[in-house]
Parts: C-alpha cells; sequence; structure tokens
C-alpha cells in the first residue's frame, strides 16, 4: 500500500500543469537551434581551454612529491594555455555564462505575445503564474544539465590525461563551484524574462540585457574608479589610498560580476585567505597554508548571498509585472 501511494502522488506531480510546462519549455530549448549552437560554442570552447591546461598540469603531476597537495584539478580551471594561447575555463565561462542565461529568457514572454500563443495557453485551466515559474524552472533545468555536464568532463579528461583520481577536497570545491555558476547564470537568465515581459520586441530585451552584461563586464569598473579617485584627489597619503580602495571595493560589490570573481577566486585557490586590502599588520604571523572548504565557504557566503538575492529581486519584479499585465489584447 505504501508503494502504490508513493506511486500516485509521483505520477499527480509529473502530471500536474506545472511540471508539464516545465517538461514543454525543457523539450523547447533542447530542440532550439539557438541553444544547440551556443551549447556547442561553449563545448568547444572550454574543451580547448580544459586540454590545453591539462597539458600543463600534466607535467606538474609527473613531478609531484609524495605528500605534496598541489591542487591538480583547480588547476585546470585558473591556468591557461601555454604561452597565453588560451584563456582558462573560468574566463570562458565567465564571459558566455552570461550570454547563456539571456539568450534562454530574452523572448519567454513576448514571444508567447506575438505569436499569439499566450491567450491559448491561458484559456486552459492553468493558474497564470505556473506559466512565468516554468518558463525560468525549465531554464534553470537546462543550464544546470549542462553546468554539470561540463563538470563531468572535467573529472573525465583530468583522469584520463593525468591518470590521478581527484581528492575529496577538490572534488566538493568543484562542485560547490559549478553550483555557484547555475546561480550566477540564473541572474541572468532571470534578468532576461524580466526584459522580455517589460519590452514587446524580442530584439529590443536581447538588446536590453546585452547592454547590461557589457556595463557591468566593461564599464562599471572605469566607472567605479573615476568617482572614487575623484572624490578623494590627494594621493600622496596612504591612508587615502587605503580609503581609496576600499571604498573601490565596496561599489564594486554592487556588480554580479564582480561577486563571482571574487567566488571563484576564493573556491579555486584554497590559499586565498582573504578578500579585499589587507595591512602589513594582518599579514605579520600568517602562516601560508591552504584553507578548508568550510573556511573558504564562510569567506564568499555574502557574495553568494549576494548573487542569489539579486536573481531573487529580478524574478520578483518579473513575476509581479506579469501577473498584472493584460493579456488578452
Amino acid at each position: 500500500m505504501d508503494r502504490e501511494k508513493v506511486s500516485l502522488y509521483t505520477q499527480r506531480i509529473i502530471t500536474s500543469p506545472f511540471w508539464v510546462l516545465v517538461g514543454k519549455e525543457v523539450r523547447d530549448h533542447i530542440k532550439s537551434i539557438r541553444f544547440n549552437i551556443l551549447m556547442v560554442i561553449i563545448l568547444l570552447t572550454c574543451i580547448g581551454s580544459l586540454y590545453a591546461a591539462l597539458t600543463q598540469v600534466r607535467d606538474v603531476a609527473n613531478n609531484i612529491e609524495a605528500g605534496e597537495e598541489l591542487y591538480l584539478y583547480l588547476k585546470i580551471f585558473t591556468i591557461s594555455g601555454e604561452n597565453g594561447t588560451l584563456p582558462p575555463f573560468v574566463t570562458f565561462i565567465s564571459f558566455l555564462g552570461p550570454l547563456l542565461g539571456i539568450a534562454m529568457g530574452f523572448d519567454a514572454i513576448n514571444s508567447e505575445k506575438n505569436n499569439k500563443t499566450l491567450l491559448r495557453i491561458m484559456s486552459q485551466p492553468i493558474p497564470r503564474d505556473y506559466l512565468i515559474l516554468a518558463k525560468f524552472t525549465g531554464s534553470l533545468f537546462v543550464i544546470a544539465f549542462l553546468v554539470i555536464m561540463l563538470g563531468t568532463l572535467i573529472f573525465s579528461l583530468g583522469i584520463l590525461i593525468m591518470g590521478i583520481p581527484p581528492t575529496f577536497e577538490e572534488f566538493i570545491r568543484v562542485f560547490v563551484y559549478l553550483i555557484m555558476i547555475i546561480v550566477y547564470i540564473g541572474f541572468w537568465l532571470a534578468l532576461s524574462i524580466l526584459f522580455s515581459i517589460l519590452f514587446k520586441q524580442a530584439a529590443t530585451s536581447a538588446l536590453s540585457g546585452i547592454a547590461i552584461w557589457l556595463f557591468f563586464s566593461v564599464f562599471y569598473s572605469i566607472l567605479v574608479n573615476l568617482l572614487v579617485t575623484a572624490s578623494v584627489p590627494d594621493q600622496l597619503f596612504q591612508d587615502a589610498q587605503g580609503a581609496n580602495q576600499d571604498k573601490i571595493t565596496t561599489y564594486m560589490r554592487l556588480s554580479p560580476n564582480y561577486l563571482f570573481s571574487e567566488i571563484t577566486t576564493v573556491l579555486l585557490n584554497p590559499g586565498f585567505r582573504t578578500l579585499g586590502p589587507v595591512t602589513m599588520e594582518q599579514a605579520k604571523g600568517a602562516i601560508p597554508s591552504p584553507l578548508a572548504i568550510n573556511e573558504s565557504l564562510m569567506i564568499v557566503w555574502p557574495q553568494f548571498i549576494g548573487i542569489l538575492a539579486l536573481s531573487t529581486i529580478c524574478f520578483l519584479i518579473a513575476y509581479t509585472i506579469f501577473m498584472r499585465q493584460e493579456i488578452r489584447s
């Protein structure tokens, strides 16, 4: 009887309107030419950077001494190709990840309106919020599958080329980092869905998402440095320089790109002990030893909460606007 109850409960969940919509979104993304092109680009670029990094890490692995901890699998993410021919994996994922999130959500709602399918969906006995929740959940499932597949590919290539299995510490760090990537891309997905609700044309919402991404990637750091430098003109004193650096770090943490870069630095470099400027008095007496995973997580926990909060705010705004919009026309 218990098995029958569990099977009936599972069947009700699978056949519920929400999960039916989620399955439809997943199928639409998998069959989409746009998603397949982006997936091939991400796979090719990441495989190229990983292979170039693995050829260098393999030389280090051959010369490793007994008991020496080098975190070889973490170096795969951060080391570039020979003579800088290919950027590291983290550079590619920080560049292509936001584009993937924007591409999967910029026409989530306005395409349904322009194709006159939104009225047809809403005419069914389906709550309105199921649609936008299914759009976000289905896209996030596809992103999570792609990211986990990349992580599995990294471990597989590492074992084949280096012949050394990853340690438990490396496995946990990489797994947590992959979760952070999913959350980071989820922010851009929520932002693009918001633009797809605000703007009628898909091209306008796509350009708006790309413009926000370019602003935070290129222009935001320049703007922050200019504003902080102009506010403290006297650069001759050490106190003024330290105050400038503190202000720059504080303002830069309003950018999701900078928050993700801090997460990447701490998780993939166990020897990285702190974020922000460190005085000589603070560094005096510190023992240069790698941090445990729980200590690294304590450092990047505020950054993770910041990205998650930005994603939640964007989606809640999109949810509120969509629930109040008129869709009969």
